[in-house]
Parts: C-alpha cells; sequence; structure tokens
C-alpha cells in the first residue's frame, strides 16, 4: 500500500510540476524564455523597401506569390519569413469539421510552385486590419485572388498575418488563413478598411 500510495504522490507531483513549469515563464523576460534550436537555412536578404514597415512587408507577401502563370521569385518570400515560419491554410469538410495544415515555407513553396507555375494567380488585399504593440503586430487580411488582374476574383477570404520588429525591420511569423464560401460569407465589416 506504502508504494501505491508513494508511486500516486509522485505521479500527482510530477504531474503538477508539469502543468505549471510553462506558466512560471510567463512573468519571465524575454531573455530568460528558452531559445528553440532552428535547423532551417537563415533566409535570404530582404529588400529594406519590402520589410521597414508593417504595410510594406504585407504588400511584398502579396507581390511574393502574385504574377502571370510561371516562376515566382520565392527567395523575396523567404526573406519577408523569421526563421521557422508557419504558413497555415484551413479548411472545411463536406461534413463541415475545420482542419488546419501547418507547413513551413519551403512546404509552401513546394507544394504551390507547380500550381503557380501553370497558372496565373494574383491575391491582393481588401481590406486590412492592423493592431500592434512594441515589437508585435497582427494584420487580419482580407484578400481576393484572380487568375488574370482584370478577371472577378475565384476566391476571397482572410488571412491572419503576425509580425515581428526586430529592432531592424518586420518580419512574418505566421500566415494561417481561411477561404469564404457560400456557407460562410465574409462579414461585411472586413470588406472595409
Amino acid at each position: 500500500m506504502f508504494v501505491t500510495m508513494n508511486r500516486f504522490f509522485r505521479l500527482i507531483f510530477c504531474g503538477f510540476v508539469l502543468a505549471i513549469a510553462p506558466l512560471a515563464v510567463v512573468g519571465q523576460s524575454p531573455s530568460a524564455v528558452p531559445q528553440k534550436t532552428e535547423t532551417a537555412p537563415a533566409p535570404p536578404e530582404a529588400k529594406p523597401a519590402d520589410v521597414d514597415s508593417i504595410e510594406h512587408i504585407v504588400a511584398a507577401l502579396y507581390g511574393s506569390i502574385s504574377g502571370p502563370a510561371g516562376p515566382r521569385n520565392f527567395d523575396r518570400l523567404r526573406s519577408l519569413c523569421y526563421t521557422g515560419a508557419r504558413l497555415i491554410p484551413s479548411r472545411r469538410d463536406q461534413s463541415g469539421k475545420i482542419a488546419a495544415f501547418s507547413l513551413s515555407v519551403e512546404e509552401y513553396i513546394n507544394r504551390s510552385k507547380p500550381i503557380l507555375e501553370k497558372e496565373g494567380f494574383f491575391e491582393t488585399p481588401i481590406s486590412n486590419r492592423v493592431e500592434s504593440w512594441d515589437h508585435m503586430a497582427h494584420v487580419w487580411s482580407t484578400y481576393q485572388s484572380r487568375h488574370t488582374k482584370d478577371e472577378p476574383p475565384f476566391a476571397r477570404g482572410i488571412n491572419s498575418i503576425q509580425l515581428m520588429n526586430d529592432g531592424n525591420r518586420w518580419w512574418i511569423l505566421t500566415i494561417y488563413w481561411e477561404g469564404e464560401d457560400k456557407d460562410h460569407p465574409l462579414p461585411e465589416k472586413y470588406l472595409n478598411n
């Protein structure tokens, strides 16, 4: 009985420590937060005009994936994204269940490259809502997608973009997006600046 109770209390104690350990980091300074070791290569050098403001990095993001059928300058996209950045498309299946797929920048490029080389793709913002404080920002960017610049959009949705300023420039940390569908139209408040 003692051995069983002793094991029970050790499990409870270990569970308690594991549960509160992340909370202990919250109150610490950023330099005290453990850093994740990243094996991805450093991104290429960005054009200063692409990363000097929130508005410019969002415009550069759209510009890096948009264009007529053919190769894209994916180094421009790479240069906007912080090491370890994630691109997260989401979708709703036929039963209504929602799923998200977390991709690295390279996984996104490998997935989209054949399509972008085969078909024209122009994605532009309809409206951007920006919230920022200190070194962090969030852009709620309503987009529309076309195969050519002058045709009606074939898709619309929202990009949720998280950004960080390291004191020298802005970086994209994550882009999470959802496309509009007939049962889930974009609300009017996200269609106007």
